[in-house]
């Protein structure tokens, strides 16, 4: 007799489990609601599945070794599956119910003293839920629907609203714990047409007053963790006040229900390691008595030191041996710095075309580029093979945080905690191809001088401004990125729609990097998928002739079908309240968030190209 296995309520691919579905977010299900458990609460097999990438977590540590004093090592493990092992242990991710209150799904109306009529639900907590339903006076059994409103802090912490206090009972009412009544009137969904109200004492309050700015209506968070455990629970202070939060209302569906925070790299050879490497192996015996440029010279001609260190320059081996002598610790460079310096590093070729190798790309000749674009782009990288390595860390609502343009991550926002002892994070490796476009330094700090460049830069950085001023962010801790930064995110922007129309893949599959730093301007595009290669070869395709495309790319940011409102759009504008957006809309720029490194943010076609309604900023000007 076979045996019958209920089907699950639903299925979350991992990569989904470090981003839309991580620890402490909520999921819906057919019947209920349910939030996703913290790390402690992650059934594995016997035999992990870990990912090695080193650059990831020493940026890991130290981005929390201030936070968590007892970590120490750090490794990272792909979230589990549901399934078995031989011995019948289960594996997988556990859940909580959460939130604890529903609504029956009764057809009930109300009146008000002003005669307006409401559609009102009974707003029950679980306790009084009978065989999955609700049981009215009348005996009929009812289906419920978890509350869509929960309570919530900066902090990350969340848990059901009070709604007994919430209601404010009038003095003598004995029904404290009892049900309450949602009133609802218009289909709206406006809070100030959402009440909750006792049916006994009559006691009525909208649900607009815990929208307030500063509102106190739902009381001082207490700092519930119920995705560590359902009794868990930490002391709630706002660090810049060093007093608890006031819980704020929270829609479970809302899209700032949950942030996850994310850190990336590229897996990449150290253009420097090589170097480091050789020199050790003959600094004992031959470098370290070497005083001069001169000397080293001389030095290297002994057999040893000629077979070690061929292929390196006098000059680099001579900077290592100083550094070496005088102890200079090595830099700590940014994510991305490392990347865009190893792919400018080598002339011909970085990495090694193996199939156990995680990266491998090959330049690209540029000779035959025609003069608008030679003059701005000095190198084509074609990225036969790379890896992407992505750990979460923590998670954040009402507010993300995004890494910086470097790859790091800002500390504007307090993050939450995946679990409650952390040695390891979930994460994903994904395995693709890309091609890589470096631009001329010179090229952009001679736009970047211009007067309709600086007058345009005064204008979203007043947007940026006003972006901090409304969301009551500590400006000391935001910086605003740069006009080049923004500029080649929207090329980027650009290019992925034309390059989509030609490789085979989707828009959404295509992802994007942007460097725009001391070491160098670039963009890499790339794709991948995790558990595979991963690769069509159609981005390395697309890259042999990435030229055309980049034409398509600049008669697509000419024109929005948007236009002129989109080009006129002024980034401080408070009736739109688009203050990260200069010339962008869906109509030209925004594509999907998973191909966008800043959600769609720091978006502006008029510095790429000239619009209707701009000329004079643009790095491709009509006549240049």
């Amino acid at each position: 007799m076979k045996s019958k296995k209920r089907p699950p309520d639903g299925e979350i691919r991992q990569s989904q489990v470090l981003s839309t579905y991580g620890p402490g977010s909520m999921v819906d299900l057919p019947e209920a609601s349910v939030l996703i458990g913290g790390l402690n609460y992650w059934r594995f097999p016997p035999e992990r599945n870990e990912i090695l990438e080193e650059r990831l977590t020493a940026k890991i540590y130290d981005r929390l070794k201030h936070h968590y004093p007892d970590l120490t090592t750090i490794k990272l493990f792909t979230p589990p599956d549901n399934s078995q092992d031989q011995l019948g242990v289960k594996t997988g991710i556990k859940a909580f119910l959460f939130p604890t209150w529903f609504v029956a799904q009764t057809d009930d109306t109300w009146e008000s003293k002003t005669g307006k009529i409401y559609r009102t639900r009974p707003l029950i907590p679980y306790g009084q839920i009978y065989r999955g339903g609700y049981v009215d006076q009348n005996k009929k059994k009812c289906p419920v629907v978890p509350v869509r409103f929960v309570q919530a802090c900066p902090n990350g912490h969340i848990s059901d609203i009070n709604w007994g206090a919430f209601v404010q009972h009038n003095s003598g009412c004995t029904n404290r714990k009892g049900s309450l009544w949602l009133d609802e009137g218009g289909a709206s969904n406006d809070f100030a047409d959402i009440f909750v109200r006792c049916q006994q004492c009559g006691a009525r309050r909208p649900l607009s007053d815990a929208t307030l700015p500063n509102s106190k209506a739902l009381g001082k968070c207490e700092g519930k963790r119920p995705w560590l455990g359902i009794h868990d629970q930490e002391e709630c202070i706002d660090p810049e006040k060093n007093k608890p939060y006031y819980s704020r209302l929270l829609v479970r569906s809302a899209s700032n229900a949950y942030f996850a925070q994310s850190l990336s790299v590229i897996s990449l050879p150290d253009s420097n390691q090589k170097l480091r490497d050789a020199v050790n192996q003959v600094y004992d015996s031959v470098l370290q008595v070497a005083q001069s440029l001169e000397m080293l010279q001389i030095l290297r001609q002994t057999p040893l030191a000629t077979s070690v260190l061929q292929g390196f320059s006098d000059d680099a081996v001579w900077e290592e041996v100083q550094r070496r002598r005088n102890g200079v610790k090595l830099a700590d460079k940014s994510i991305k710095q490392v990347e865009i310096e190893t792919l400018l590093s080598q002339p011909n070729e970085i990495g090694e075309d193996i199939p156990e190798s995680n990266f491998y790309a090959r330049n690209r000749s540029i000779e035959n580029l025609n003069s608008k674009l030679s003059d701005r782009i000095d190198r084509i990288v074609l990225v036969h093979r790379l890896r992407e390595v992505t750990a979460q860390i923590g998670f954040t609502r009402f507010e993300p945080n995004l890494a910086d343009i470097d790859g790091e991550l800002q500390l504007n926002v307090q993050t939450a905690a995946l679990g409650r002892e952390l040695n390891w994070f979930p994460a994903i490796e994904n395995k693709g191809e890309g091609v890589f476009i470096s631009f001329s330094p010179d090229a952009i700090h001679t736009w970047k001088e211009l007067d309709a460049v600086r007058k345009r830069g005064v204008d979203l950085q007043r947007g940026f401004n006003t972006w901090i001023e409304r969301k009551g962010l500590d400006p000391s801790k935001l910086l605003f990125p740069g006009m080049p930064y923004i500029m080649l995110h929207s090329l980027s922007h650009l290019l992925i729609t034309a390059v989509s129309l030609e490789c085979g893949y989707s828009a959404s599959a295509i992802r994007e990097r942007i460097y725009a730093g001391s070491s160098g301007y670039g963009i890499l595009l790339y794709t991948g998928s995790s558990g595979s290669e991963g690769t069509l070869g159609g981005l390395v395709q697309v890259g042999k002739r990435i030229e055309s495309l980049l034409e398509s790319a600049l008669e697509l940011g000419k024109l929005c079908s948007n236009d002129p409102v989109c080009a006129q759009h002024k980034p401080a504008d408070t009736h739109e309240e688009r203050f990260l957006h200069g010339a962008a809309c869906h109509g030209c720029l925004l594509i999907a968030e998973t191909s966008c490194e800043r959600n769609n943010e720091f978006l502006d076609r008029a510095l790429v190209v000239d619009t209707v309604e701009n000329a004079g900023s643009a790095f491709f000007p009509e006549h240049g």
